[in-house]
């Protein structure tokens, strides 16, 4: 039974956060405009 309650306030702790930053929204700023270049490293 103390699984069962753990679980449900782990749960809405989570639910709680997502909706906290759900509601704040995305910090103001721009993305940038040019792509991130990288390689892929190769195996010998």
């Amino acid at each position: 039974m103390r699984a069962l309650i753990a679980a449900a306030i782990g749960l809405a702790a989570a639910l709680a956060l997502v909706l906290t930053m759900t509601a704040v929204g995305a910090p103001p700023g721009e993305t940038s405009p040019k792509p991130l270049l990288h390689s892929v490293p190769k195996h010998p």
